[in-house]
């Protein structure tokens, strides 16, 4: 199995917007970063698509969800400011299975770190930039090895 970590794609600069930053949706390049990284990871098997409560995440989200006919699901643990452990121990809970998950760029790092803590190896460079993508393996139940995959680019 294989679990995907997503930053929400460019939603702007937040001292920028004027509403609750929880309503601060893409930008036009996000946008297109959604609808690039719904390419790239359209024929992955993804079964479930979780996210966090913030439009920008969701909305990253959602032109993936529309190619493969499933909803994007709000998942507390990977919101901005949460306990970096329930987000790990959240993704451990669907280690059996091929998920994408959408969080933010002050959750996703400490969530890498903290799995490489548990043993998780980390292969090629490291990364957290908006609309990029963290590509876990899962073996035996277990988050084994970890591989940055950066920004897709190629728009389908």
């Amino acid at each position: 199995m294989t679990l995907y970590v997503v930053r929400h794609a460019a939603a702007g600069d937040r001292f920028r917007w004027s509403g609750d930053d929880f309503e601060r949706p893409l930008d036009d390049r996000g946008v297109l970063q959604a609808e690039a990284l719904a390419a790239h990871l359209a024929d992955a098997g993804i079964s479930r698509l979780l996210s966090s409560q913030a439009t920008r995440c969701v909305q990253t989200l959602t032109p993936l969800g529309e190619r493969l006919g499933i909803d994007v699901e709000l998942c507390p643990a990977f919101t901005e400011g949460s306990d970096v452990e329930l987000a790990a121990a959240t993704l451990r809970r669907y280690a059996d299975m091929t998920v994408a998950a959408c969080s933010h760029g002050d959750i996703i790092p400490e969530l890498i770190r903290a799995l490489m803590m548990d043993g998780m190896r980390v292969v090629g460079a490291r990364g957290c930039e908006k609309g990029s993508i963290w590509k876990l393996d899962v073996n035996g139940g277990d988050i084994v090895q970890g591989q940055y995959l950066g920004v897709p680019t190629a728009v389908v």
